[in-house]
């Protein structure tokens, strides 16, 4: 059986690097050398784009959109959806998602006369509520990148396809899979760039032939990288002067002379793969992988969540927003696509200068339009007169003992007991929840209690660490603190300290519920300039007792339904990918809720987004499982900005927080 290839080519005019003056340029070298290709070549292409991609060429250009419009009529080509804008799915809420869709729906159907029958997922940042909102809206298949699922799963590196081509979505839809390929896509990048010699990139084809591959994702990428240069870096390669889009025609017809390829559209290419594929439809991510992105591991969901010029910032003010125009109707409809408009990746990557400006102004006008603020700005609503604690035995109906060293300050009523350590910045060294049983469900794993050097250190609960690589600087909380507290109505206390560091003022509170199991932990830091760094907060080391017996934890990802993740392996989420990229996966529990599954007990953390936008890590390996929060990470994207977010996590034993 001869082998098969598909191509499918994303056009983007939302490109964080190009300016809108650059369009008609992108369009002139990059998609009307698709529509030449296909009417030339007789090569059945895929092509995604947003439907605001779609709308801008038919603003710059609507003689390609007519002409493009036509090759679909005549089935010469396919439109592969993506929604209104590119949106990372995992990273928003669901409704959002689902305007999304169904506003990119509305005008492909209005400026081309089709709607598509399968997606890509945009940036390939998926998640189980991927398969759900694409299925609710009526698409019949999607396209992901197989190498990171195969991960997720796994499955190892020797596998050509993972082991099922069915999805299955947290809320239980099933969709078949097409797969894309980060290599194949990158290899002909390569090719076209004058980077390896078409021998080069035969070979490689030649050796998947002869592993067993028939089917090929020859391309599923994006198409203003050939013969055009967006500018994002300094180093960034000069066009080839041979001309990419001749190498990608010729390296077409040598697959097809020299190799016998036949070329399908995509949805073809779908049934062929479907139909040697598993019919069991399976979850595609994993406790250690929740959201599989394309590429290698530096190109990961931190890209858009807390990286870039200020993600944090963007995605909170979007929260708030969103927050302000719930419950989720179509009332006005121009505020839900100005919505979709600022959660689009490609403000939170390579942005200009001129569009970050540009987007800051359409940022603060929305809020101003809502009268939202665009601060954090940490609410002083129980920020009362504070006391000292010394000397006290009681802090209203807590009990209250601090040690004769003045190191530790313990407290317990009826509910929680808790031992805070003022040596170091009131980290707690252990925090029992009534119904646990008298087991510590978070606190200190002391320097040497692991077996491993590499985990060689001590590791507390409830601090700060910034690491600001350019700086050589390193910034925590653990400093030495004079306690003070207040009493809250139903008699809720709050403790509250002041840290100094290099970088600026930490102010953290803890209030403790005196009616249930809860105790919330709060850091200004609104004051403290964003550098290039890594900042993460509310890091929660669990008891050996309860890592040994961690059984799953739950989250949405975008969704209605919220995914369970099986804790099987050990888990790295916030490991530096490299030097220069600070974490390598995450998640962003897109409902502000998250909860660990213990063999007895459960754990519930819960946040507000529209406060501060975090980006969640967990790290496990058997007697050691550490929850963070982080407001900024360092990648390629990272620039600094003008402040860090205040950022408060509720910790409860029985439900989330309120």
């Amino acid at each position: 059986m001869n082998p098969t290839g598909y191509f499918i080519f994303h056009l983007n005019l939302a490109f964080s690097s190009i300016e809108k003056h650059s369009w008609s340029t992108v369009v002139d070298k990059c998609y009307w050398p698709l529509l030449d290709i296909i009417s030339e070549l007789e090569v059945p292409l895929g092509i995604e784009l947003p439907a605001w991609t779609l709308k801008g060429i038919q603003e710059t250009s609507p003689e390609w959109v007519s002409k493009f419009r036509q090759l679909l009529q005549d089935g010469k080509c396919e439109l592969i959806g993506s929604g209104y804008c590119q949106i990372i799915a995992p990273l928003v809420p669901y409704e959002v998602n689902v305007a999304n869709q169904k506003i990119g729906l509305e005008i492909y159907d209005s400026l081309l006369g089709v709607k598509p029958a399968i997606a890509l997922v945009n940036e390939m940042a998926f998640s189980d509520a991927v398969v759900d909102i694409l299925s609710d809206a009526g698409y019949s298949g999607f396209i992901m990148d197989r190498d990171n699922i195969q991960l997720a799963l796994g499955d190892g590196v020797k596998s050509l396809t993972p082991r099922s081509g069915f999805a299955k979505g947290a809320g239980g839809s099933e969709l078949p899979v097409l797969w894309g390929d980060s290599i194949l896509f990158q290899k002909l990048q390569h090719i076209s760039h004058g980077n390896i010699s078409i021998d080069d990139y035969l070979a490689f084809i030649e050796k998947r032939l002869s592993e067993g591959e028939t089917l090929f994702p020859l391309y599923c990428n994006d198409a203003e990288t050939f013969d055009f240069r967006p500018g994002r870096f300094k180093e960034e390669a000069l066009a080839n002067v041979a001309g990419e889009w001749v190498i990608i025609r010729k390296v077409m017809q040598t697959l097809q002379s020299d190799l016998n390829f036949e070329y399908v559209l995509p949805s073809k290419a779908l049934m062929v793969q479907n139909s040697s594929s598993s019919g069991k439809a399976i979850m595609l991510t994993s406790a250690e992988y929740p959201i599989p992105v394309k590429k290698q591991e530096k190109y990961n969901i931190a890209r858009w969540s807390v990286t870039g010029r200020d993600d944090t910032w963007i995605n909170t003010m979007c929260y708030r927003i969103y927050n302000k125009l719930m419950p989720f109707e179509y009332i006005d409809y121009e505020k839900w696509i100005n919505l979709c408009e600022l959660w689009a990746s490609d403000l939170r990557t390579h942005l200009t200068e001129q569009r970050w400006v540009e987007t800051k102004d359409k940022i603060n006008d929305t809020l101003k339009s809502l009268d939202l603020s665009p601060d954090y700005g940490m609410s002083d609503e129980q920020r009362h007169e504070y006391s000292d604690v010394i000397g006290l035995e009681n802090l209203g109906d807590f009990s209250c003992c601090l040690s004769d060293d003045r190191i530790y300050l313990s407290l317990e009523n009826k509910h929680i007991k808790i031992k805070l350590n003022q040596r170091r910045g009131l980290c707690i060294e252990s925090l029992v929840f009534a119904s646990h049983g008298g087991i510590p469900c978070v606190g200190k794993i002391p320097h040497g209690y692991l077996d491993s050097i590499v985990q060689g250190v001590d590791y507390y609960s409830g601090g700060v660490v910034i690491e600001i690589p350019e700086s050589r600087i390193k910034v925590t909380d653990l400093h030495p603190v004079d306690t003070t507290y207040a009493i809250g109505e139903g008699g809720d206390l709050t403790l509250r300290v002041v840290m100094e560091t290099q970088i600026g003022t930490i102010i953290k509170f803890y209030e403790i519920s005196n009616s249930k199991e809860q105790i919330k932990i709060s850091y200004k830091m609104t004051d403290i300039k964003r550098a290039v760094s890594s900042a993460r907060l509310g890091n929660l080391t669990l008891s050996p007792e309860f890592s040994r017996s961690f059984k799953s934890y739950s989250c949405h990802n975008g969704g209605s339904v919220a995914t369970n993740f099986k804790v099987t392996r050990q888990i790295s989420h916030s490991q530096p990918a490299s030097r220069f990229v600070s974490s390598s996966r995450g998640f962003s529990a897109t409902s502000g809720e998250l909860c660990l599954e213990f063999a007895e007990n459960r754990l519930y953390m819960s946040f507000d987004s529209s406060e501060c936008s975090p980006l969640c890590f967990i790290d496990h390996d058997r007697d050691f499982t550490r929850l963070s929060f982080s407001v900024s990470e360092i990648d390629e994207t990272s620039r600094q900005s003008e402040r860090y977010g205040d950022f408060e996590v509720s910790i409860s034993s029985s439900g989330t927080a309120t």
